[in-house]
């Protein structure tokens, strides 16, 4: 098992993807108040987090909810009868020999809660079936928040630059000019433009990319744009506004009619830029580099594309290995022309690239 320290912070990490406010400040009191508790004692720990993690009353469902699938369904309240149950389905999934550690009440929590930290340092692509549906249901709770972005639209505002309508107006109707009107520019989330390779390379990683992708139009439909890139350019944003993943991606692979093909990104790409824009918008492009296309082609279009995005971010799945040089000729076409290249071949690296987005 790892340490707590660790275990804690990562379990903080999961309750901001569900949206509660478990910020660096809650997550220090929280393991500030584990150094005066057993921490072998689960009903300590849920409490200890309940009362320093969450805000208010809207955080205590979901808090519940993180609690029970982390930490493998132990928790401190009445209702034991639905948490058993979430431990045996975690057990179930966990083990091979049947029957070990039957009726044994005292270990699921922390084998749970290392089994869970365990599957989201893995590679999706070398998970079980059992696994894998695991991960793609703790990427169904992530809420991706999104960098916000100055608009051109104005609101009132208390200090700021002044409004010289609202206040001839006032001065009109009261007679006098009684006060001085402020305005200031609203925000608004910052677009994202995202590229999903569904080529042959890409297939061991193509659904849990379509299902992070579906978590970004849940979070900001009106921010976020995802094409799926192969032999042809798809749009398939509309299919994943679905609220069921399961619904979403039955309508997107039947909208994407290259599934496993080659990849020509170049082409693709520039078929995008000539259709759409990138303007102020993060283009995150998640593929291995495995083109069959022109790279120099690719080269020339990932320039014009950084000269109109936000920031452009390259996704790689083979980042996620300490080994790994990028020797395609697509990566090193696309090298010069990124901000950023990640891994994305985890449950904790779709986390790090929702913060990255959150906080670009």
């Amino acid at each position: 098992m790892r340490e707590p320290a660790a275990l804690m912070t990562g379990f903080a990490r999961t309750l901001r993807a569900a949206g509660v406010a478990a910020d660096h400040e809650r997550t220090q009191n929280l393991l500030r108040a584990l150094d005066h508790l057993d921490v072998t004692d689960a009903a300590a720990v849920y409490w200890a987090g309940r009362l320093t993690l969450c805000a208010g009353p809207d955080d205590l469902p979901r808090y519940d909810r993180c609690f029970a699938a982390y930490f493998g369904g132990h928790r401190a309240t009445p209702a034991r009868t639905a948490i058993t149950t979430v431990t045996r389905h975690l057990a179930e999934r966990d083990g091979g020999d049947e029957g070990e550690g039957e009726g044994d009440d005292e270990t699921p929590a922390p084998a749970g809660a290392s089994r869970i930290e365990v599957l989201r340092h893995r590679d999706v692509a070398r998970l079980t079936e059992a696994e894998r549906a695991e991960v793609h249901r703790m990427l169904a709770m992530l809420r991706c928040g999104r960098a916000r972005r100055r608009s051109r639209r104005f609101e009132p505002a208390h200090q700021g630059r002044l409004d010289q309508r609202r206040t001839i107006r006032d001065a009109l109707r009261k007679g006098d000019v009684a006060r001085l009107r402020r305005r200031r520019h609203t925000t608004r989330p910052r677009p994202v433009v995202l590229f999903v390779d569904v080529s042959g390379s890409m297939a061991p990683y193509a659904e849990t990319l379509l299902r992070f992708a579906h978590a970004l139009v849940r979070s900001e439909p009106r921010a976020t744009r995802v094409f799926s890139v192969g032999t042809r350019l798809t749009p398939i944003t509309a299919e994943l506004r679905h609220r069921d993943p399961g619904t979403a991606l039955a309508e997107v692979s039947k909208a994407i009619p290259d599934w496993s093909g080659g990849t020509r990104l170049g082409e693709e790409l520039k078929e995008f830029l000539g259709r759409y824009s990138a303007r102020g918008a993060i283009a995150v492009i998640a593929s291995d580099g495995w083109e069959r296309g022109d790279p120099e082609l690719l080269g020339t279009q990932m320039g014009r594309l950084a000269r109109q995005a936000y920031r452009v971010i390259w996704v790689n799945p083979h980042k996620g290995y300490d080994d790994y040089q990028p020797l395609t000729g697509g990566m090193r076409a696309a090298l010069p022309h990124l901000d950023d290249l990640v891994a994305g071949h985890s449950l904790a690296a779709f986390e790090r690239l929702s913060e990255r987005l959150a906080h670009a």
